[in-house]
């Protein structure tokens, strides 16, 4: 599904999501990724959404975003309260949702300005 016809100026935009990945930019990506607006790490040491811990969480944390946005794949899920209150307890807002969803309202948000992060489970 294409999510974006336009090419951005500034900053990664989620081009589209499919059997081959999600692609940004050029890029597609099958493994899971963080992607905000100005960076991509498609070498997020996580194996699965429920595999969510502090210590694979914190590169998000370090990026001090306002919302992290999880695309938990084609199934919604939720986070363990546990896992929640990780963010709560930094100030950070955060929303799961499928993989799809989550890739729209990343671009939408970044279009906006906002400072967002999508931590994606293709």
């Amino acid at each position: 599904m294409d999510l974006n016809l336009e090419l951005p100026q500034n900053h990664f935009f989620i081009r589209s999501i499919g059997e081959d990945g999600i692609r940004v930019a050029e890029s597609y990506y099958k493994a899971p990724l963080i992607v905000s607006a100005k960076m991509i790490e498609p070498d997020w040491s996580v194996e699965s959404f429920e595999s969510l811990n502090p210590d694979n969480l914190q590169i998000i944390f370090d990026m001090q975003p306002d919302v992290v946005l999880i695309g938990c794949g084609e199934r919604q899920m939720f986070l363990p309260p546990a896992t929640q209150m990780l963010f709560f307890e930094r100030q950070i807002g955060v929303e799961v949702m499928i993989t799809e969803a989550a890739c729209y309202t990343f671009n939408v948000l970044v279009t906006e300005g906002r400072p967002v992060v999508a931590a994606l489970f293709p």
